[in-house]
């Protein structure tokens, strides 16, 4: 059995349709999905079976109607804390997938009776898992206690998974003993004669695997006799290593196999004969094992590695293979994940001219480093074999720089589209032009003047239009100048919130608005000013956050302008995105203090009278424009609390930020809300998916609104909110509605 923390590609929502469900399905080759309401709580299974059942039960055959129309309610499932047996209890000939919820049902994991995976520790190594990383020390503490404790502490700052040693005994190694064999051939005795003066005690080897487990890592341990086989054994190993000079060796095989632990196997110097044999050894005994791809060389040249050879040894071990390099430099392992190895071993030192073969063909520190985060973007790279979904920054370029189908006259509602109303022209805000055909002949439910976009609503029967809500709390939509007044009387809306660009704070408030209007208001500072400026008022650059200081203090004068407008409103809040963010990875914490101290001072420079500057809570990878960023500030719910407290300033907490904060953290959303919920200001609600998937429609996402619901009427009661769904103004805030028709019942 193997259980697999991404649900992704099994997962579908209750109001998803049956097409949809299906393709699935086809994606995930295991002839289910699994069916959950909002915020992921389990509800239903939908099988193959469930399908034809279905199929045979309608009159007439809709792929678009809902999943839940055709799912299977009964469907069995266990906790994810449930003990191994309990799970393993569910399969049957025909069920070989479960779901495992949470305590709150939600869906958060998987089980797979015949998937093929190795757990070691807390580390499963399997097809669609992280690449596992082993840093090789062998010996190359050159049989110095601290430096194995340095060698692990500079492999834990690598981020590798495991630290790998080896033990030997030399009189049941050796012929000769610990003795030196005249006879041998000088390889041999220089081999000896290096492991006689650099080995650990195996009292010293135990004291390291535990250090290693201090530092978070897995020790491993290569075997080379029985009798240290049995040491470990009675130590505890989680797993072997099986050296390639081992692999042959059928009696000591079937003794590590008898200890059913999983073992890893080079496969050097070995012929694919030999491999073979090894693996159907190792089969006929039902040990689970990993092939590595080796080349036993020190150093091996680059033209004799041959990683090619990985695809032929994956069919050959009929599992999930892996890589151990012997050869310079790092791109051959960064290599081998890209095609296909999901262990990768290298050797590890601090001083590649110490004494022993080893040392010379290792990364030092800062090469180990690099190889690992290398590995890592790699993988992040390749992704899945699944369906191709748009990325947020792609989604934001595709409404810049594509191209919609736009009407090219004024039309009444119940008009007939023919080819000749319709234009092709940027930007990507509307309707893709690839659907074109199916837009000719659709009767349109609307008035549409000329150059409005055509949407994918328009393609539909019905849709959600505005109304009159009822919440607990003051409750608005964000809103450019442009579409004020379209949008602000569709409903009875409590405020508005303006989103200002760089080139609105040049307009004319006064000139704007003909009259006084009867409707409170925000503000959303822009991001992004003229000439690429991104605001920072945490820059390093003094000049860059003067100027940053200059626009925020810009803003709050327009703000105090539009209060001439929008009296109403006492003290308006300025939801502002203050800065802190890096391009290529995260600050250390011991980094963001003097940031967050850079942030307060610069606020207190700016002229705040008659308004509050309020700063918005924020995602691990802010989408700068179609770009990706890593954030610092405002991402973690203590750091939060710690700067409201110290600095006396209030956030607006937007939920969809902190959620995929919370995902990639793995946090929880509920407990980062009541540590924040004092200090919250103005709330944004809006869903999210994954780490990076930002404004998802509300109850499309990881949100579960009912829960957070609850925690806001405890910790943040009666502050206002708006919906900021992304691209929700679109089609006269056809998203919008959507939400608050959602929420409703919620909030």
């Amino acid at each position: 059995m193997l259980i697999d923390n991404k649900v992704s590609g099994f997962l579908v929502f209750e109001n998803e349709s049956v097409f949809r469900a299906l393709e699935k399905i086809n994606a995930n080759k295991c002839r289910v999905v699994f069916v959950v309401a909002e915020g992921g709580k389990l509800t239903g299974s939908f099988s193959d079976g469930d399908f034809r059942r279905w199929v045979t039960s309608q009159d007439e055959i809709d792929l678009a109607k809902d999943v839940s129309i055709a799912m299977n309610e009964n469907v069995s499932f266990c906790n994810v804390n449930d003990k191994r047996e309990v799970i393993e209890s569910q399969f049957s000939g025909v069920v070989d997938v479960i779901p495992l919820v949470d305590d709150n049902l939600k869906l958060v994991a998987v089980a797979f009776k015949n998937k093929t995976g190795i757990k070691i520790g807390e580390h499963v190594i399997s097809e669609d898992g992280p690449v596992f990383i082993i840093a090789e020390i062998g010996n190359n503490h050159n049989g110095d206690l601290d430096l194995a404790k340095q060698l692990v502490d500079l492999a834990a700052d690598a981020n590798v998974d495991c630290a790998k040693f080896q033990m030997r005994n030399m009189d049941a190694l050796y012929k000769s003993g610990e003795e030196s064999d005249a006879s041998a051939d000088l390889g041999v005795q220089y081999t000896m004669d290096l492991l006689n003066k650099f080995q650990l005690t195996n009292e010293e080897l135990i004291e390291i695997f535990d250090y290693c487990k201090s530092k978070g890592m897995v020790p491993l341990c290569t075997p080379w006799d029985l009798e240290s086989l049995m040491i470990l054994e009675d130590y505890g190993m989680q797993a072997y290593k099986v050296a390639s000079a081992d692999l042959t060796n059928h009696e000591f095989l079937e003794s590590l196999a008898a200890t059913g632990k999983p073992l890893i196997c080079s496969t050097g110097m070995s012929t694919e004969a030999e491999i073979k044999k090894s693996v159907d050894l190792l089969k006929a005994k039902g040990s689970e094992f990993i092939l590595l791809h080796c080349n036993s060389t020190y150093p091996a040249p680059l033209k004799d590695v041959n990683l090619e050879y990985l695809k032929r040894l994956k069919t050959i071990a009929g599992g999930v293979i892996g890589y151990s390099g012997h050869e310079r430099g790092i791109s051959i392992p960064v290599a081998a994940t890209a095609l296909g190895a999901k262990v990768i071993e290298k050797h590890f030192t601090i001083d590649k001219t110490m004494e022993g073969n080893d040392h010379k063909v290792s990364l030092l520190p800062d090469e180990l480093s690099m190889m690992v985060s290398m590995i890592r973007e790699v993988e992040q790279g390749l992704g899945l074999e699944e369906e191709r979904v748009l990325s947020q920054g792609e989604m934001i370029n595709r409404e810049v720089l594509a191209k919609s189908l736009i009407v090219n006259r004024d039309i009444e509602e119940g008009t007939v589209i023919t080819r000749d109303m319709v234009d092709i022209k940027s930007p990507g805000q509307g309707l893709q032009p690839c659907y074109i055909e199916q837009l000719i002949g659709v009767k349109v439910s609307r008035s549409m003047k000329a150059d409005d976009y055509f949407f994918e609503s328009d393609l539909a029967e019905g849709r959600v239009s505005a109304r009159e809500y009822s919440f607990n709390r003051p409750f608005g939509i964000p809103v450019r100048y442009h579409d004020y007044y379209e949008l602000s009387s569709k409903s009875n809306f409590d405020f508005i919130e303006f989103h200002l660009s760089y080139q609105d704070m040049n307009i004319q408030v006064d000139e704007f608005f003909d009259a006084k209007q009867d409707i409170g208001f925000a503000v959303h500072s822009p991001e992004l000013f003229s000439g690429d400026h991104i605001m920072d008022l945490a820059s390093g650059d003094e000049v860059y956050r003067e100027r940053s200081i200059q626009e925020l203090s810009r803003v709050c004068d327009v703000t105090r302008e539009l209060k001439s407008i929008f009296s109403s409103t006492e003290k308006p809040v300025i939801v502002t995105n203050v800065g802190g963010f890096s391009k290529d990875g995260f600050l250390k914490e011991s980094e963001r203090q003097g940031l967050y101290d850079r942030v307060a001072d610069a606020l207190q420079r700016v002229n705040s009278d008659g308004v509050e500057v309020i700063i918005q809570t924020m995602p691990p990878f802010p989408w700068h424009f179609g770009g990706q960023s890593h954030h610092n500030l405002f991402v973690d719910a203590d750091e939060i609390s710690e700067f409201c407290e110290k600095y006396g300033f209030r956030v607006c907490f937007d939920v969809s930020h902190s959620m995929m904060a919370c995902n990639y953290y793995h946090w929880n959303l509920i407990d980062f809300t009541r540590k924040i919920g004092k200090y919250v200001a103005h709330l944004h609600i809006v869903d999210a998916k994954g780490v990076d998937g930002e404004g998802v429609q509300i109850g499309k996402g990881d949100v579960d609104f009912s829960e957070l619901s609850q925690v806001l009427d405890e910790c943040s009661p009666g502050i206002q909110f708006i919906p900021e769904v992304w691209q929700g103004h679109k089609n006269s805030g056809e998203g919008f509605w959507d939400a608050l028709e959602y929420l409703e019942d919620k909030l």
